[in-house]
């Protein structure tokens, strides 16, 4: 096993992680509101692509983190885990960042209008109603999941492994249904950007 990195101490980790969890939550919810008209210079899309690429890159380390792991390749799965929470934090820069700039788009709105029309929802058909699905529980659940990943995280720093394996059952397939889910919704949306 891998000795502790941090001190335990989990009062303090609480108030940290129920701070930064609410802060990100409030700066999400708030700046998905607010729409920059500024010239970047380049396709703003770009961070969605980013966003997209990010997300399957954290869905393949976890999938290789779990197989390290199951192998008792402790550092290795230290490392890979280590890896997908800092791409989760250029993750989050790179969403914050392209809905400041790009807006919102609107799936089956094909004229760039920002509405959609019964005309453009009976050309979608179906695949309108599959996409709200997986964009809603995609939603909720990268809502929910930052409290998780940390205090999982913060088990495995303090060297608390049965207590970080108990969380990471729970965490794990959550983190991984966003992080699969993600690229998903930008391949299904990107049509619609403008």
């Amino acid at each position: 096993m891998i000795k502790a990195s941090i001190e335990k101490n989990d009062k303090m980790a609480g108030w940290l992680i129920g701070i930064f969890s609410v802060v990100v939550f409030t700066v999400v919810v708030i700046l998905g509101k607010v729409k920059l008209d500024v010239d970047l210079g380049f396709d703003v899309h770009l961070f969605a692509m980013a966003n997209a690429f990010i997300n399957a890159t954290i869905a393949v380390l976890l999938v290789a983190a779990l197989v390290a792991v199951k192998q008792k390749n402790y550092l290795l799965h230290k490392q890979l885990m280590m890896t997908a929470l800092v791409l989760s934090v250029l993750f989050l820069l790179s969403y914050i960042a392209h809905h400041l700039f790009a807006g919102e788009a609107k799936f089956g709105d094909t004229n760039h209008d920002g509405l959609v029309s019964d005309a453009e929802k009976l050309a979608v058909g179906g695949i309108r109603l599959i996409y709200f699905v997986i964009l809603i529980t995609h939603i909720f659940l990268a809502a929910i999941i930052l409290p998780f990943i940390l205090f999982t995280a913060y088990r495995a720093l303090t060297a608390e492994f049965p207590a970080h394996k108990k969380l990471a059952k729970i965490t794990w397939p959550l983190w991984m249904y966003v992080a699969v889910t993600g690229p998903i919704v930008y391949w299904m949306i990107s049509p619609y950007y403008q």
